[in-house]
């Protein structure tokens, strides 16, 4: 619209018979006026500040653009462990088949934990923290890893010359490759003649929201390596039951959450009773929930409704975080992951904003946008709420620059065509252009109305628009009302009509930003501190120049008073109108 137009006045003004190169320079100094050019400045400043007051709530903004789809995000999905939870697992008992405590299944996983040399991880760490039984007549002979296919760590130890086997895992994993169970008497039976047994025993713990891991071990004889085709026939011992406690106030958090139009997504690891448990603790009652098998017979494009649908995604291999990340996004929603592991990487890079930990590995780390000084949900709400305010203030800019501003240059151009002179100066345009940008430098530090904060919020180009066309017509009206006063009604010379209009499209520019910055009526909504400061000044500054050696030098003089009440008035019928104009314009346009 700006190039358009631009031609379009230098055309007509040649074709007048005008001076070219005033018609020239004219029509470029309209250009610049059309164009928002500050808002590379405004949005760097808007996320600088963003991410100075982020950082008092402990979240570290790695990389700026980031933080309007911060804003923007209505979905989050998260680990339990550590997000949820307290995040410090903790061995509540190690039992036998009969489900009584047991120091010998105690002891076997102790082995397998002591001797495990992979990743740290904290089903380790409890299980060592739990007690330390004397191992010294043991030596580790061979390992073989934990791996998210397997999702089995087994180790082989040597006492006295006879190597034994001792493999942990989740439960099902166990017992798949088991063909005898041990009894509290120390006898062998059958593993088909207690796996309903084992599955009840199962589902008990699991839905008091226990953690449970299983134990079984092989005698491997004299054989001093094993690999992965070793873990057969092996004879399950007993279970080991963790548990990780709920966070205090996590569900005051979830609810807030919820309350800022943000859905929380569980993805995790743990078995579907578990998840299911954890999540009624927390608030989220009737969650429900998908799990990881489910996901792989799901096609790409069901899985488009399902995720939407979904609260919980339970027993999820690390390969398919991403797949959900990636199917959130292409149902159009902006999606937020928290992640600190190794296996959350590829997530990360899928989500529109990765949020990893302070404490989480490096890999983590650098593929996320956003780090958080604490693994907390609560941190996440503010930050959420200031992503939501630089996004706030940045819109209003826009919104600044799309309507008075555009209304203005605009009515200028219109002018140009019937005046036997130039309604402005070139020099004065762009004059003009500067003292209006002031106020909105100071934008980034403008409050944010409660309402603006309570919902995400996008680029709505159409929205824009709308929003261009109703208030830049708004302007124009008032400024052909200008002219109309000083053409007709004072019988302005060129210069006096130049200084009225100066005077009356700045100080309107300026003080529009207050009608326009809110949804509220503007004596209902308070503008920041520097804001108020700013516009002010520029009031006062746009009325005493034309009185100054520099204001001649720009072409300006010194106006009656009856121009100055005239002006005067024609601004405040402006602003009370535009406020009527956005009464209207929101209650038929909604963003």
């Amino acid at each position: 619209m700006t190039l358009a137009l631009v031609f379009l006045i230098f055309a007509v003004n040649v074709y007048f018979h005008r001076p070219v190169l005033e018609s020239f320079l004219f029509s470029l100094a309209l250009a610049v006026g059309l164009t928002p050019q500050l808002l590379p400045a405004i949005i760097s400043i808007n996320l600088a500040h963003g991410a100075k007051k982020m950082a008092q709530q402990k979240v570290i903004v790695k990389r700026l653009a980031a933080i309007e789809n911060f804003g923007s995000m209505d979905v989050l999905c998260s680990d339990k462990t550590g997000t949820l939870t307290e995040g410090t697992v903790h061995l509540h008992s190690a039992l036998d088949l009969a489900g009584n405590s047991s120091e010998r299944v105690f002891f076997h996983a102790y082995l397998n934990a002591f001797f495990e040399k992979g990743f740290s991880n904290p089903i380790d760490e409890a299980i060592r923290s739990y007690k330390q039984p004397d191992v010294s007549g043991y030596e580790k002979a061979d390992e073989v890893p934990y791996d998210f296919i397997r999702k089995r760590l087994s180790i082989l130890v040597v006492k006295d010359g006879s190597s034994l086997m001792v493999t942990k895992g989740p439960l099902p994993n166990v017992i798949d490759i088991c063909s005898t169970a041990e009894a509290p008497s120390g006898d062998k039976v059958d593993i088909a003649s207690v796996k309903q047994e084992v599955h009840q025993k199962f589902e008990t713990l699991s839905n008091q929201g226990f953690r449970l891991l299983g134990i079984a071990y092989r005698d491997m004889g004299a054989e001093p390596r094993i690999d992965k085709d070793c873990e057969k026939d092996m004879t399950f011992l007993g279970y080991l039951v963790f548990f990780d406690p709920p966070k205090a106030g996590i569900a005051e958090t979830i609810d807030h959450l919820r309350q800022l139009g943000v859905s929380l997504k569980i993805i995790t690891g743990d078995n579907r009773l578990v998840a299911a448990k954890v999540s009624q603790d927390v608030g989220m009652a009737d969650a429900r929930i998908v799990t990881g098998s489910e996901l792989r017979e799901t096609s790409n494009e069901a899985l488009l409704s399902k995720v939407t649908e979904t609260d919980i995604f339970a027993e999820v291999e690390p390969n398919q975080k991403e797949r959900i990340i990636l199917a959130l996004r292409k149902a159009g929603h902006v999606v937020g992951y928290m992640g600190d592991g190794i296996n959350d990487a590829s997530a990360l890079h899928a989500a529109d904003v990765g949020i990893s930990v302070d404490t989480a590995v490096d890999v983590a780390k650098e593929s996320a946008d956003i780090v958080l000084m604490e693994k907390n949900l609560a941190v996440l709400v503010q930050g959420v709420r200031e992503g939501r305010t630089t996004f706030a203030n940045t819109l209003k800019y826009v919104f600044m620059a799309t309507s008075a501003n555009f209304g203005n240059m605009f009515s200028m151009a219109g002018a140009s065509l019937f005046l036997s002179f130039l309604p402005l100066l070139p020099k004065q345009i762009l004059l003009t252009n500067l003292m209006t940008d002031f106020p909105e430098m100071t934008i980034a530090t403008d409050h944010v109305d409660r309402e603006m904060l309570d919902q995400p919020r996008r680029w709505n180009i159409s929205f824009i628009r709308k929003f261009m066309f109703t208030f830049g017509l708004v302007s124009s009206v008032f400024d052909y009302l200008t002219f109309g006063v000083l053409l007709f009604i004072l019988h302005a010379t060129p210069d006096q009509f130049r200084t009225g209009w100066f005077m009356e499209s700045v100080i309107s520019a300026a003080i529009i930003v207050l009608v326009i910055r809110s949804r509220r009526p503007f004596f209902k909504s308070r503008p920041g501190k520097y804001l108020s400061v700013a516009t002010i000044a520029v009031v006062i500054a746009t009325l005493v120049f034309p009185f100054t050696p520099i204001g001649t030098i720009f072409g300006f003089i010194s106006l009656p008073l009856s121009f100055l009440l005239m002006m005067g008035l024609i601004v405040i019928l402006y602003i009370l109108m535009a406020e009527l104009a956005k009464k209207i314009f929101y209650q038929r346009v909604n963003l």
